[in-house]
């Protein structure tokens, strides 16, 4: 009978000598015909590394947050939207009367005096008695300045010696944007949740950081590095859809066109990257930050951005990390497969792994298949020696987006495993009988 003591060394044993010649010829023919239907796979360091290579996430670095924003003027300049306070003594008030004085709701700005103007879509103003007067790109200073002006030249209508015009800003103009979010509000996974936000932005704050920032902050990690901006109008989406009809049905000869081809970008979308390559920084500029009436920002989800598990591991999916590299050994750490055992490569899987609590004494699985997706609809198996990935980098490949990851035993870790429940079984009678 043998001792469970030594069940890790028969299973390493097990490894180099095979433990062939010590299993009878029925079990091995029946272990020969247990993986009959499994899939077979390219090692690793003979898989082309075109189709090894993915984008990097670790030496990336995060877009700053001043880029952002845009730079305000050093004094408020008028435009249309603007609500200004007008105070003309004989004109806009009469020599009995106070200016009204108006308290804003933002305790930034001090109080506004004066009878509420706005400033029209063609940048004026209209007032008693003159022509429209234009203000639009001009200080409150210059404005003033261009009112007393108008009721002083060519004719006189206050008295050009007294301080008789003030003007003030009641409210700021807004723009009014759409933001929608996708980001994932589950723990197991990535779901979709979907936020819409309507929001009016001051000017010269109407930027992409004020709008995030009035809904909900920075995108978290279920969400895209990139930040979409739509500024086209309902016409020109129209005419995008008419366009991609036209490329796909000059290409549906091309099975690669539909799954992975040159897609035209949509009309009027600016891309914002959160993270960069630093030997391939962002070239958007600051109009590309600044929002218009009627823009629309997207957030969209990373739901497809996920992992299959199968095998010893079970089914599962699983999201990659958004900002920063997976490889094989951290794929199945999260799957719940602790990797290292007492030299027996990858342990504590449940099942026949020996997992939970007790004393771990059969061999582990140490053999990983990873199926990827390829262009036309094809896939290619890789096989990873788990126990070499260990201590050899070059063997942890990293995983993509779509990758099925099918942890397995060999056929000497099954062997294995067999004789070591036949000898654990032998020994747990021969205690018993041992106590009769």
């Amino acid at each position: 009978m043998m001792d469970p003591k030594d069940s890790i060394s028969a299973c390493s044993a097990g490894r180099t000598a095979g433990l062939l010649v010590t299993v009878p010829l029925m079990t091995i023919c029946l272990l020969s015909h247990v993986g009959c239907q499994t899939i077979t796979g390219i090692p690793v360091g003979r898989v082309p590394r075109e189709l090894l290579r993915t984008e990097l996430k670790n030496n990336k670095l995060d877009t700053p947050l001043q880029r952002l924003r845009q730079d305000p003027p050093n004094v408020y300049l008028l435009g249309s939207g603007d609500v200004i306070g007008i105070y003309i003594k004989g004109v806009l008030g009469t020599d009995e009367e106070l200016p009204p004085v108006h308290y804003p709701e933002d305790s930034n700005r001090p109080p506004a005096i004066g009878y509420p103007v706005p400033v029209r879509e063609d940048g004026t103003l209209a007032l008693p008695f003159v022509q429209p007067i234009k203000v639009q790109g001009m200080s409150l200073v210059d404005a003033t300045e261009q009112i007393r002006r108008a009721y002083t030249y060519p004719k006189v209508i206050v008295k050009p010696e007294a301080d008789q015009v003030i003007v003030t800003l009641i409210r700021k103009r807004t723009i009014r944007v759409m933001v929608i979010r996708e980001e994932g509000g589950g723990k197991e996974g990535v779901t979709k949740r979907g936020t819409g936000h309507v929001v009016d932005l001051p000017a010269y704050e109407n930027d992409v950081l004020r709008a995030l920032t009035e809904t909900g902050g920075m995108p978290g990690i279920d969400a895209k590095n990139e930040i979409l901006i739509y500024r086209g109008l309902y016409s020109e989406a129209v005419s995008y859809d008419q366009i991609m009809n036209t490329v796909c049905m000059s290409n549906c000869q091309d099975p690669c066109f539909c799954n992975e081809g040159p897609v035209p970008a949509p009309p009027n979308v600016t891309r914002i990257p959160l993270r960069y390559d630093p030997s391939n920084p962002p070239v958007f500029t600051q109009n590309d930050v600044i929002l218009n009436n009627g823009d629309i920002i997207v957030i969209r989800s990373r739901d497809k951005e996920t992992f299959v598990t199968a095998g010893v591991l079970g089914g599962g999916e699983f999201p990659l990390p958004r900002d920063k590299d997976l490889d094989i050994l951290g794929a199945i750490a999260i799957a719940g497969g602790p990797l290292g055992n007492a030299g027996t490569g990858v342990g504590g899987l449940g099942g026949r792994g020996g997992g939970g609590g007790g004393r771990q004494t059969n061999c582990q699985p140490s053999e990983a298949i990873i199926v990827r997706e390829l262009p036309c609809g094809n896939s290619v198996s890789i096989k990873v020696d788990l126990n070499r990935a260990l201590q050899d980098r070059s063997q942890r490949i990293l995983i993509k987006p779509n990758d099925v990851i099918v942890l397995r035993y060999t056929l000497q870790e099954e062997i294995a495993n067999a004789l070591l429940n036949m000898f654990q079984i032998n020994y747990l009678l021969g205690s018993g009988g041992l106590n009769n």
